[in-house]
């Protein structure tokens, strides 16, 4: 079985050159071998649901509205989601519950992602994450988190945001030492991760806040540990604070 050799369509990335080199560095990366041999295994094997699919098992870039003033960083690709289909947060129910509640507060054009295909348009919002590959166990090594961390350094640079809704303590810890590395002055000792959270980093006259929100995934939102209406009021926060 052989992957596709470019990006599934992500239409807004073509609006910057930028955006789209960094897919296309994205998509070919094989620095860690232990997550290459991983998600192509699972593109081979398979689950029994998608038997008949092909595929994407290569990283996954970033996708939505390539100027958006909202970026929202997640951990990594699930394993039979966008490592299925290609895209962030698509085919899976972490990404179900994502993309309903953008739907609910006007990011979205519609409710649900399921393929790259489906016609998915975002507005003011991009979505990403600091690991471009599905990692075993959904748990990523601090080497591996490293390696992909130029890939969410340029991705900043690019769409240039003013907020970003950090979707976990995985997230939040790797976007910290990004910015970071970008010249942003992140406070010391780190800001800790919280749901609702909200934090302000400078550069120059620049400023970026961040909000915490618990990760999307089905351990959180079938727990209750996240509800519809806790994420809601995060996007509707971010929104707000684009806004001014």
């Amino acid at each position: 079985m052989t992957a596709p050799p470019v990006p599934p369509g992500d239409p807004d990335a073509a609006r910057s050159p930028a955006l789209a080199e960094l897919d296309a560095d994205v998509v070919v990366c094989r620095r860690c071998p232990r997550l290459v041999a991983w998600r192509e295994q699972v593109g081979r094997e398979r689950r029994a649901a998608f038997r008949d699919q092909e595929y994407w098992a290569r990283p996954v870039p970033g996708f939505g509205d390539a100027h958006a003033r909202i970026l929202v960083v997640g951990l990594a690709p699930a394993a039979h989601g966008a490592n299925r289909t290609g895209r962030m947060f698509t085919g899976d129910r972490s990404g179900d519950f994502l993309f309903a509640a953008m739907h609910r507060v006007g990011m979205a054009n519609q409710p649900t992602s399921v393929s790259a295909d489906d016609g998915l348009r975002l507005t003011g919002v991009r979505t990403t994450a600091p690991v471009r590959c599905a990692p075993p166990a959904n748990a990523p090594t601090s080497d591996e988190r490293r390696a992909c961390a130029p890939f969410l350094a340029r991705e900043l640079s690019a769409v240039d945001p003013r907020v970003v809704v950090v979707l976990g303590a995985f997230g939040w810890a790797a976007l910290l030492d990004t910015l970071r590395d970008l010249g942003w002055a992140v406070p010391r000792p780190a800001p800790r991760f919280a749901h609702g959270g909200e934090v302000v980093v400078t550069r120059g006259e620049q400023a970026l806040t961040l909000l915490g929100c618990f990760h999307v995934s089905q351990q959180n939102t079938f727990t209750g540990r996240l509800t519809p209406p806790m994420l809601d009021a995060v996007l509707l926060r971010a929104r707000d604070l684009a806004a001014t």
